[in-house]
């Protein structure tokens, strides 16, 4: 888990799209923030740790012309309740399934998952194969990253904090209770079948980050499993972010939508039966 040190809280700021206004719906774990917009695919958006939805701003406004753009925020962000159990797969996938139902957002699905939100995303796809037309992972989590995610925690707080500029006292329960959930939720993936033959981007990022983040070793096991990812799928290939860390959303939102597009084209006929 690396995050890159420099500047990204200056892509969260006023020249970016404002995003679609909150809502909420009281779940049967909580209360949930979520946000929905525009028309057409629908596009699901999965988090990473300790990020709330102000992490997709700049994909903002020009997503939501994309498709129907819905995404919310895991229990401990913004506008939703504090977590009351550990975060594994069972609970975020069964409340954000509450969600869509209430919503009405249909799949096939288009899952775009960063972080630790490819986990969830991972096991997404493997548990509703029918319900997804296709995946974009952002420097996803690799289901064996685990161990680098437990050593890195401390530093993750530190570099979100100055990300999104907040104290790091404000998120840094909430990460701790998401990471604790890690090990049963890397059980789940293992467990719940094979990855569906759908076609599959996975977007990394290419800048190489300081050694205090990341060892050698550490990172050339990270780079393996990114490219791991990509052959989850018959039909799937990595696409490498030259400008980007661990945020390719922040530090290139151009090159995300693109990649978004070009995805959905792939897509299209899903789509197209889905609208039929």
């Amino acid at each position: 888990m690396v995050l890159e040190a420099a500047r990204l809280a200056d892509f969260v700021g006023p020249r970016t799209g404002p995003l679609p206004p909150a809502r909420a719906l009281q779940t049967r774990n909580g209360r949930l923030s979520y946000m929905i917009s525009g028309r057409g695919p629908s596009i699901l958006l999965f988090s990473g740790a300790g990020v709330s939805l102000t992490g997709w701003r700049p994909l903002f406004p020009a997503v939501a012309r994309l498709g129907t753009v819905f995404g919310w925020n895991r229990f401990g962000m913004q506008g939703s309740d504090a977590p009351q159990a550990r975060q594994d797969g069972e609970l975020v996938l069964g409340s954000l399934r509450e969600l869509l139902a209430h919503t009405r957002v249909q799949p096939p699905y288009l899952l775009v998952a960063h972080s630790l939100g490819g986990l969830y995303a991972n096991l997404f796809a493997r548990r509703y194969p029918q319900e997804v037309a296709g995946v974009l992972f952002l420097e996803a989590t690799h289901p064996d990253d685990r161990q680098v995610l437990r050593k890195h925690e401390s530093q993750l707080v530190r570099a979100l904090g100055r990300v999104l500029e907040v104290p790091r006292r404000l998120f840094q329960r909430n990460v701790h209770a998401e990471l604790q959930g890690v090990e049963r939720l890397v059980r789940e993936i293992a467990t719940a079948g094979p990855f569906p033959p759908v076609p599959l981007r996975v977007l990394t990022g290419g800048l190489t980050p300081r050694v205090s983040m990341l060892s050698p070793g550490a990172l050339g096991a990270k780079r393996a499993h990114q490219q791991d990812l990509a052959r989850l799928s018959p039909m799937g290939e990595q696409v490498i972010a030259h400008r980007s860390g661990h945020f390719p959303q922040l530090s290139q939102p151009e090159l995300v939508l693109q990649v978004l597009e070009e995805l959905l084209e792939v897509c299209a006929w899903d789509f197209r039966e889905q609208r039929a």
